[in-house]
């Protein structure tokens, strides 16, 4: 073998063991991207689970959305009777209230004017009492002096 053979093989084996090197990280790299491919379709699995929960979330937002415009409905139906009451409160409660309460000083005052005439007529019935009395002890001395 001629020497320029001898370096060919020497120059061509170097290039078997690069090539064999770049084989190994050939196939590294074919592990790797299979890793990713399975972890791509594990996140895209994960991806899928996420859009469900956010179209479930979308779903009870909606549900939510809709019971808040019902409360608000009601509220103002609330505050709609609230005010009436209110108003019926102001205008014809109060208003009524004071018309018994008058009266009821009217009544007041026409017990007070009885009672007195109640006072008055025990007041002579106890001098007629002790008129009577001293009528009685009178008519006894002139009956013991005649």
């Amino acid at each position: 073998m001629t020497e320029e053979t001898k370096l060919i093989m020497e120059e061509l084996a170097k290039i078997n063991v690069n090539l064999e090197g770049v084989n190994n990280q050939v196939g590294t790299l074919n592990t790797q991207v299979n890793d990713m491919g399975v972890q791509m379709e594990k996140m895209n699995t994960r991806m899928d689970k996420l859009d469900t929960r956010m179209d479930n979330l979308d779903i009870r937002m909606d549900k939510l959305a809709t019971r808040m415009d019902n409360l608000d409905t009601q509220m103002v139906k609330v505050k709609k009777q609230v005010k009436e009451v209110r108003l019926t409160l102001e205008n014809e409660i109060r208003h009524n209230i004071s018309i018994v309460a008058e009266g009821h000083l009217d009544l007041s005052r026409k017990l007070d004017e009885a009672l007195k005439v109640e006072n008055e007529k025990e007041m002579l019935l106890v001098r007629v009492n002790r008129l009577e009395t001293e009528v009685r002890r009178i008519k006894e001395r002139i009956g013991d002096i005649a």
